[in-house]
């Protein structure tokens, strides 16, 4: 129940961690990583809108812009149109034509050509540039903004015929245009972006009914864009003005002038520049197709974002919780798999929603819920080698650790093993005179100190069966040498029972004798019980044998079969006591009472 508390909690806790996130976007710029990566993809660029670049090569020929006379855009507008039949649909020229070229600013010929031109033409959109305050305020609806504190726009004459709209575009706060702002409003009028414009009236000019493009409550949408930097169709305005490009190239077609040269300073980064810049007439480009195609999206609203995917993280992670690794994971990946395909397919239906916290908050929830698994497997794992001191040396169950082996065969086996039996002389007796809590008392000093004996020695504490001791060499894992440490065992027991003798008799008035069985050979060992009740021991003749060999022993003796004998019988002195009858054998057993031994480190 605990645990189960616990899960809840943390879920509950995941939950308002990724609404928190989701509403302040805190990790923006990893957001913006991911969207950029699943939302700008390039999706092929329209034939239907080409470039006009004022590139390098035109530049090499015509010098630098600034001195340019404004005779050459009206001799480009001439060419475009020099047949009504393939004209242009819009001539769009993303060049902000502020003042006249004469001197102390007086209009010239070049001038007048260009307004009279665009007049002509009657399908050309220049543009406006407003310049904002630095800092920001709120606008009349309460919303944070940057006032527009002027405006700047082309010549009188040229203002005058041509559809105006601003070219300033939007950067968020790393720098790279992701969205942009629909309209703006002057002195009471809405001023369309550049885009919006061309578009408004290629619209007009083909009778298609606009796209709506839907903004949020500032106004803004987040653009799509259709090409990375250099896919869209550009020529060199150099080879337009020397006819050396078919103006029937651009009929019906949005053709946009503008800079194309890294010197004119019009570029930005995108989404899916990678590592290069687009220019401005390609950002419009792209803005232009996505009116086109009614592909905008705006951000959804992140309350509402936040509330179903918290909710679900939370849901998630308390499956991780309680599920198994396998299990986790491939949750982990579908769950990620498909919100990133479902973020895809809400963009293309106008809707952004953020996507990095979703994925933050499911691995680091995976990540945790493994390592607090880990943790407790290790803490269990602990648990069960402590426990396992209880029955196993420990410098054994230390060793095992170290090497990770901990593989007990399940049911039996069939094991070379050695065995002692030890118990308490006269203890019925003596259990009839003292008191119960005199008994226990007793009978834990003698338990700790076989338990010692036979953990010094390596062995395996079986089991206790009233005040006897039962105890393995060789099981359930490997020991060397193992039947000479059950010799040293026996002996250890009875040496320290002279020690014991004296304790018990000064604090109880009364003594004790132990008497030992020590046999070897095969025997089966491993669970023996049933599916809700297991003991792992060994079972055979063997273990009868040692058992019947110390019940024959008398106090302070211990008693080892001749199997015993002669595999250590060089290290051990020995009275041969001679062959015996032993309960339940039909033939008797040679037995010999162990007096030393030749002790070494084992």
């Amino acid at each position: 129940m605990k645990k189960t508390l616990r899960n809840i909690i943390e879920s509950i806790f995941v939950a308002i961690l990724v609404f928190v996130l989701t509403v302040t976007n805190m990790f923006f710029r990893l957001d913006y990583m991911l969207k950029d990566a699943l939302y700008q993809i390039p999706r092929g660029v329209s034939s239907q809108i080409k470039i006009i670049a004022i590139d390098e090569k035109t530049l090499e020929e015509l010098g630098p812009i600034n001195t340019w006379s404004r005779q050459y855009y009206a001799d480009l507008i001439e060419i475009l149109n020099s047949n009504q039949d393939s004209k242009p649909a819009v001539i769009a020229f993303d060049i902000l034509f502020s003042g006249y070229f004469g001197e102390n600013n007086t209009i010239t010929e070049g001038d007048k050509a260009f307004a009279h031109a665009a007049e002509e033409s009657g399908n050309v959109v220049a543009v406006t540039q407003f310049k904002y305050e630095e800092k920001a305020a709120l606008n009349e609806e309460g919303l944070v903004s940057y006032p527009i504190e002027d405006i700047f726009y082309p010549y009188q004459e040229l203002k005058e015929v041509v559809t105006l709209g601003y070219s300033n575009v939007s950067q968020d706060s790393d720098s790279t245009v992701r969205r942009i702002t629909l309209k703006e409003n002057y002195n009471g009028q809405d001023v369309y972006t550049f885009s919006k414009a061309i578009y408004d009236m290629y619209c007009q000019s083909n009778g298609i009914v606009p796209n709506e493009v839907s903004t949020d409550k500032y106004g803004m949408t987040i653009i799509n864009y259709s090409g990375k930097p250099g896919d869209y169709e550009h020529i060199s305005m150099v080879d337009v003005l020397n006819g050396n490009i078919d103006p029937r190239a651009f009929t019906n077609s949005i053709v946009i002038v503008g800079a194309y040269a890294t010197g004119m300073q019009d570029n930005f980064n995108v989404p899916n520049g990678y590592s290069n810049q687009m220019y401005g007439v390609e950002v419009h480009a792209n803005i232009l197709q996505s009116m086109m195609e009614g592909r905008f999206s705006i951000n959804a609203n992140p309350y509402l974002v936040g509330i179903i995917t918290g909710i679900l993280c939370g849901i998630i992670h308390f499956i991780f919780k309680k599920a198994k690794i396998w299990l986790s994971t491939i949750l982990l990946i579908l769950a990620i798999g498909l919100e990133l395909f479902i973020g895809v397919v809400i963009n293309n239906n106008g809707k952004a929603i953020s996507l990095i916290y979703v994925i933050i908050a499911l691995v680091l929830s995976y990540i945790y819920a493994l390592a607090v698994g880990y943790i407790l497997e290790k803490l269990k794992r602990k648990k069960v080698i402590n426990a396992f001191k209880k029955y196993v040396a420990p410098e054994v169950v230390e060793e095992i650790s170290k090497k990770g082996d901990f593989t007990i065969k399940l049911g039996g086996e069939n094991r070379d093993i050695a065995v002692l039996f030890v118990d308490i002389r006269g203890f019925t007796t003596m259990s009839e005179i003292l008191s119960p809590e005199e008994v226990v008392a007793i009978l834990n000093n003698y338990l700790n100190l076989t338990t010692k004996a036979i953990f010094k020695n390596k062995g395996t504490l079986d089991k206790f069966v009233g005040d006897a001791t039962m105890a393995v060499f060789n099981s359930p894992f490997d020991l060397d040498d193992y039947v000479f440490r059950a010799v040293c065992t026996a002996l250890d027991i009875v040496e320290g029972s002279k020690e014991l003798e004296e304790k018990l008799m000064k604090e109880f008035g009364r003594t004790i004798g132990f008497g030992v069985g020590v046999n070897c050979g095969p025997a089966i060992v491993g669970n023996i019980g049933c599916e809700f009740r297991m003991d792992f021991t060994a079972i055979g003749d063997t273990v009868n044998t040692a058992a019947r060999l110390e019940s024959n022993a008398k106090k302070g003796q211990v008693l080892i079969s001749q199997e015993v004998y002669d595999r250590v019988k060089d290290r051990i002195e020995v009275e041969e006591i001679g062959e015996i009858p032993l309960k339940g054998k039909s033939n008797g057993v040679f037995v010999y009472s162990l007096l030393s031994v030749k002790r070494e480190d084992v």
